[in-house]
């Protein structure tokens, strides 16, 4: 007699993009437990539920290779902005400032260095280290899958404090061993941020060492550069030398050429990066779709002004005479450091975020419009101001790129799609729009890139680069992280002005057999793991 085979989720009648960049075709998918377990065609009364997605595609899930959800993820389980346009495995602890390593003593001074940046959610800060991270991300049972990467401002406040200075050599002896350390503990890579601090005072040495521990491992060394604008070039180089050297996997964080006197450096920039690959260099990146970046606001502020954390900083932002070099250094810029205030001007630098209800009719606006609500005569005392009065605790929106830089960015074949996105306040809209833009205005309207591609630089390709190996690829007996969407109705809505909004056009998410979005339904299933590394090195 034969055994009927009953699936818990068949999908039937999809395009099914595979993620490999190859065309997609016709077929029905058969999910038991978190796993695909087979590909083809299925009847109806073999699946206890059953969606027809006739005329729509199956994309393995989304993987946003940049995001800031750290420590929002602790106090949200269910992230509505990520899980709704079709995320499921968010990468955190991104431009070497982030959750953890953190030694206690350091707490009260790191919270303040993360508040711009990670927000101030109501939570517990009850861990110390990557493990113990990882392990209350878990207890808050997440709908979707987190990996995590090594920050290097963490290890380097471990190692040496808070001092802004470049490190000494048992300084670094002790970086390198926290690292591995970490990344035994699960984490997938490193990071770090070179205009944030204290990553910023690290020197060539020390970054070469770091990326010496990363090529040991396998895993990447994902960066924000130094300059993504004036210096951009000079920068890249710093990094491909590094990387040669070390024979370490180099990772661009949000690749982009800022400043409208740099956007003829596209095609420069991007044959630095075939020209190192020719020579053996591994070199990927990761890409947001619009034209303006975020951070927090106080990365308008040149380097020197953050040495010794928050609270100096604050302080020097008290004193007159720093605060007319500061004043000085944000117009003009100097060599080694990118003024973004400079570029965007005081009219394209928005405030998304505050922590005082004294400022929160702030969010929203542009910092010379501020000034003119405070009476304040020069924008750039208004932006200091914000920064003393906020405790650091203030986002920014900065309107810095163009649109055509955008769509050469993202046509390299070894680009990522990440959201980089902040959930404070009133975010930038790629928090809530990144992926379903890039299906809706690159692939649908404009016709930058092809949709087999666009789908491979959002799954398959991440889920290699951060050692994914069970995830980013529908194949059978491969978890089943899965995407229903309509080409012809997918559409984000979130804007500048309105940024709360879910896309339209995602139909169905899946995450690890179990189904977090459908239709306009939230389903707060705790779905979600922890994505943790295994290595079999020889140290």
């Amino acid at each position: 007699m034969k055994v009927l085979r009953v699936f818990d989720i068949v999908l039937k009648n999809g395009r099914i993009v595979d993620g490999t960049g190859s065309p997609w075709f016709y077929g029905d998918i058969g999910i038991t437990e978190d796993r695909i377990q087979y590909i083809g065609k299925i009847a109806s009364e073999h699946g206890h539920t059953v969606y027809d997605v006739s005329g729509h595609y199956i994309s393995p899930g989304f993987i946003d290779m940049h995001s800031h959800s750290d420590l929002y993820i602790l106090e949200q389980p269910y992230l509505s902005a990520k899980v709704r346009q079709g995320i499921t495995t968010e990468l955190l602890g991104q431009d070497g400032i982030a959750a953890t390593p953190l030694p206690k003593q350091y707490v009260t001074d790191w919270k303040g260095n993360l508040a711009g940046l990670d927000g101030e959610p109501n939570i517990e800060w009850d861990w110390t280290d990557v493990k113990s991270y990882l392990e209350r991300i878990e207890q808050v049972m997440p709908s979707h899958n987190l990996a995590f990467l090594v920050p290097h401002g963490n290890i380097r406040m471990e190692a040496m404090g808070l001092e802004g200075r470049a490190a000494t050599p048992q300084e670094i002896a002790a970086m390198k061993q926290l690292l591995r350390t970490a990344l035994e503990q699960g984490a997938c890579g490193i990071s770090s941020g070179l205009i944030y601090y204290p990553c910023v005072f690290a020197d060539t040495n020390e970054l070469t060492a770091l990326c010496e521990v990363a090529a040991e491992y396998g895993v990447p060394f994902v960066v924000h550069q130094r300059s993504e604008g004036d210096e951009i070039v000079e920068s890249m180089m710093e990094l491909i030398n590094i990387a040669e050297h070390t024979k370490a996997h180099l990772h661009f964080s949000h690749f982009k050429v800022c400043g409208e006197k740099n956007w003829n450096k596209t095609a420069i920039v991007l044959k630095k990066i075939d020209e190192a690959r020719t020579k053996g260099i591994e070199i990927t990146f990761d890409q947001y779709p619009y034209t303006a970046g975020s951070t927090m606001l106080s990365a308008i502020l040149p380097p020197w002004v953050h040495e010794g954390g928050t609270s100096s900083m604050l302080n020097r932002l008290k004193d007159k005479s720093a605060r007319e070099r500061i004043k000085k250094e944000m117009a003009e810029g100097f060599s080694g450091w990118d003024s973004i205030a400079a570029w965007a001007t005081w009219k394209g630098i928005y405030i998304t975020s505050v922590k005082t209800a004294a400022n929160q009719d702030c969010i929203g606006k542009h910092i010379e419009e501020i000034s003119q609500l405070r009476n304040v005569s020069d924008p750039a005392d208004m932006a200091l101001r914000l920064i003393e009065e906020e405790e650091n605790a203030v986002g920014m929106i900065d309107f810095v790129m163009d649109e055509s830089s955008i769509g050469h960015i993202m046509n390299h074949p070894v680009g990522t799609i990440c959201t980089d996105g902040l959930l404070g306040g009133k975010p930038h809209p790629r928090a809530y729009g990144a992926f379903p833009r890039i299906l809706a205005k690159y692939v649908r309207n404009d016709q930058v890139i092809g949709l087999e591609q666009a789908i491979r630089r959002m799954t398959s390709q991440p889920a290699r680069i951060i050692g994914c190996s069970d995830r980013g690829v529908i194949r059978e007996g491969l978890k089943a992280d899965l995407v229903v969407f309509s080409l012809d109705g997918v559409q984000d809505t979130a804007t500048f002005e309105d940024s709360r909004q879910a896309p339209m056009g995602i139909d169905y998410v899946i995450i690890n057999g179990e189904v977090v979005v459908e239709g306009d339904a939230e389903v707060h299933v705790p779905a979600g793991k922890v994505i943790r590394r295994t290595y079999y090195t020889q140290c």
